[in-house]
């Protein structure tokens, strides 16, 4: 994927959401100071499976356009199932699409993204990692090959969230000594 200006596209997006312009007193500038790693080697994924509950719904959306206009093609299981479904359902529903193989990552938003990691984990296969900086974005792909992100919607500024997503989306796994981090986590499983 091309480098792609961040501030432009969430400006883009709020315009159209908002029918105008964002305040000038919205930051919309990512703090990228706790990224440990350059992102030289970006993973192929091409599917995103996105979900939220009622309360992130607005974030959700930004995310959404973001990535779409970033090249990737955003399952939104909430535009599938309506806004009737609970966090919970959502969180499922997300971890369902990356299990299946329908989608390669997941991305669900919530509060605080932990109710909807214990619910993400729920489902066989799945590796859902809570981030709340870029940091713990980047551990959750190079330490244990998370396929699902949870977030606070709320806790971030929109331009973090779409620099968070797309920085987790392009961390390849790089596999190594990490894969015994992987294996382990996957053999509760199989007990």
């Amino acid at each position: 994927m091309a480098d792609i200006d961040i501030e432009e596209i969430v400006s883009r997006v709020l315009e159209k959401m908002a029918g105008a312009k964002p305040s000038a007193d919205v930051d919309l500038k990512p703090d990228t100071t706790t990224r440990q790693v350059p992102l030289n080697l970006r993973d192929d994924v091409k599917r995103v499976a996105i979900g939220s509950d009622k309360s992130s719904a607005d974030v959700r959306k930004i995310v959404t356009q973001y990535l779409e206009s970033a090249g990737y093609r955003v399952v939104d299981v909430c535009a599938e199932a309506g806004d009737t479904t609970t966090f919970a359902d959502t969180a499922v529903a997300v971890a369902k699409k990356v299990a299946s193989g329908e989608c390669e990552r997941g991305i669900m938003f919530d509060p605080d993204g932990i109710a909807s990691a214990m619910a993400c984990n729920k489902v066989k296969g799945v590796r859902a990692a809570l981030c709340y900086d870029m940091r713990s974005v980047v551990n959750s792909r190079e330490h244990v090959n998370a396929n699902v992100m949870t977030l606070g919607g709320p806790i971030h500024n929109e331009a973090e969230l779409c620099e968070m997503s797309r920085v987790w989306l392009e961390l390849r796994f790089p596999g190594g000594k990490y894969w015994a981090h992987v294996n382990s986590i996957m053999s509760i499983e199989r007990t």
